[in-house]
């Protein structure tokens, strides 16, 4: 539909201008009075230059997202992926004084494939720092169609967990057995009593050693270690003394996996 409107609107502009040229070139000057560039062959240009622009501007990708809520059709059912934000741009559109912004972005399907894409995006001003670079965001893309991808608003959490869980995999930045605490075990409370550094560093993710106080439900505690890879700027949540979620498995109380925010 919005690939339709903007082809319709394109086409409105070229003809008027087409039949503007027409008539002025071919107009004989005693018939027209001497009018034949100035009279009602200019309304339909004046329409299409008036209206064309406006209808241009609030039927791109971003915008419509904006007005919408959601994603555009071409998009809709593509596929999910994580994407790093690697930069961000203004693109000089606004929408009730709210920029659209151009998203660089690096991006990881559950696939395997990586690649390097930008999505565009009407974003509230307090809301720009959410989209600092190394921000986590899930995407929609389009196989073979890479060059663009669109932030995902279908809200499916669930499935951009999943995502993002595998990616987390592939990197070599968690395991399998991880993943399952994840998803099967009891979310608890947690005090760091211990920190360390290994030495281990995958993507510039540096590996910790926690030592944990965790509270179980009935209000008892236990404690345990846990090494985790994790991104510079999450490291300040797991100081010592920090309150973290956690989630364990009640069978074996050494399995368990943080439960920190992706964009911690």
């Amino acid at each position: 539909m919005i690939r339709t409107l903007r082809a319709a609107a394109w086409l409105f502009l070229a003809g008027s201008v087409g039949y503007y040229l027409w008539y002025g070139l071919t107009a004989d000057a005693s018939d027209s009075g001497g009018l034949a560039w100035v009279g009602p062959q200019m309304i339909p240009l004046g329409i299409a230059v008036s209206l064309v622009p406006v209808l241009l501007a609030f039927t791109k990708d971003g915008v419509v997202s904006a007005f919408t809520g959601r994603n555009s059709a071409a998009f809709r059912n593509g596929l999910l992926g994580v994407g790093t934000v690697t930069g961000t741009r203004p693109t000089g559109t606004t929408l009730n004084d709210q920029p659209e912004v151009r998203i660089e972005l690096n991006v990881r399907g559950a696939d395997g494939t990586t690649f390097d894409s930008h999505a565009k995006l009407v974003v509230p001003l307090t809301d720009l720092a959410l989209f600092a670079p190394g921000a986590v965001l899930p995407v929609r893309y389009l196989p073979g169609r890479t060059d663009r991808v669109e932030i995902d608003r279908s809200g499916d959490m669930a499935g951009a967990q999943a995502v993002y869980n595998e990616v987390q995999f592939q990197r070599g930045l968690t395991t399998r057995e991880a993943l399952e605490v994840a998803e099967r075990g009891i979310p608890a409370s947690a005090v760091v009593r211990s920190l360390d550094v290994t030495g281990a560093v995958r993507e510039e993710y540096a590996e910790l050693r926690l030592g944990l106080i965790v509270s179980r439900p009935d209000g008892t505690t236990f404690e345990t270690e846990v090494e985790k890879f994790l991104p510079p700027r999450a490291v300040q949540l797991v100081q010592v003394g920090r309150v973290i979620q956690v989630r364990y498995l009640p069978a074996d109380e050494t399995r368990i996996a943080l439960a920190l925010p992706a964009n911690a």
